[in-house]
Order: C-alpha cells, then sequence, then structure tokens
C-alpha cells in the first residue's frame, strides 16, 4: 500500500515517512493545502500557487487557478 501526506502530496511506502499519512489519494488537485501546511522538507519544492485559494504544488497542473511564485 501507498499512503500519500495530505499536507504536501509526498508518497511513501511506509506512513512513519511522511507527516500526515493518508492512503493513497488523488494528487490531481491540491487546491486548500496551504503553504504553512506542506511538509518543510518539499517547501523548496513548491513553485506555484493557486491564485484563488493560496495553495501551492511543484507542478501547475495540480491547481485550480496557478501563479508561479517568484
Amino acid at each position: 500500500m501507498t499512503y500519500t501526506c495530505q499536507n504536501c502530496g509526498a508518497t511513501a511506502k511506509e506512513r512513519s515517512k511522511l507527516c500526515n499519512p493518508a492512503n493513497e489519494i488523488d494528487l490531481e488537485n491540491l487546491c486548500a493545502v496551504t503553504a504553512e501546511r506542506v511538509c518543510s522538507d518539499k517547501k523548496d519544492e513548491m513553485q506555484f500557487s493557486c491564485e484563488a485559494c493560496g495553495s501551492v504544488s511543484a507542478s501547475s497542473e495540480n491547481l485550480c487557478i496557478p501563479i508561479e511564485i517568484r
């Protein structure tokens, strides 16, 4: 079974490797995951923010209205 961090979208085979694990979830839309909820070791990878809700993602494809973080 694969687990997914509900905060930043990281995946792992062991729950203990994630800060907020859940069973595999749909990662297509990460909106509603604010920067404060992203795992600290993943923050540098976040390159996009959702203009609508402020969520962040490493990929623009995971957000409703993506804008590049500068």
